[in-house]
């Protein structure tokens, strides 16, 4: 913990205060993952359940001095993708270089590439972030990203 600045534990502090609903200084370890993801980080679910976080409500709660090394941890994590990452990713789908890709194709990728999505799962992220599709059937990835990870 000795490597988070006065500026990352403020903001963890101020995350923390907003999980924390039932103000005993306690977080549900449910939340771990939004928690996190508040903290602009990018953490897998496999790594949020290594980490202590539950599928269930009130299986388990976290104290302030559990969250920091928690946090701390995840930030040091190099096997989180970024905004860049992601969109350098999606570019080895856009043939023609022009800022777009079938709809058709990234479906098929957020199905079976890295941490695999369900089909509802799938569905859902593009009903909400997905742009619509020109007559060929693409849509411009970038502003799909940006809503997605946003």
């Amino acid at each position: 913990m000795a490597d988070l600045s006065a500026r990352d534990i403020e903001r963890a502090n101020f995350v923390f205060s907003i999980y924390d609903f039932e103000g005993n200084q306690t977080v549900d370890a449910v939340n771990l993952g939004d928690m996190l993801r508040a903290l602009n980080l990018n953490p897998t679910l496999a790594t949020i359940e290594k980490l202590g976080g539950t599928k269930k409500k009130n299986e388990k709660k976290l104290k302030i001095d559990e969250f920091l090394p928690i946090f701390s941890q995840v930030k040091k994590d190099k096997e989180q993708g970024n905004f860049d990452d992601f969109l350098e990713c999606l570019k080895l789908y856009d043939k023609e270089e022009n800022g777009k890709m079938m709809s058709a194709e990234l479906a098929h990728t957020l199905l079976s590439l890295g941490e695999r999505l369900s089909d509802a799962e799938t569905e859902e992220i593009l009903a909400d972030c997905m742009d619509k599709e020109d007559d060929d059937g693409f849509i411009p990835y970038e502003p799909f990203l940006k809503k997605m990870m946003a």
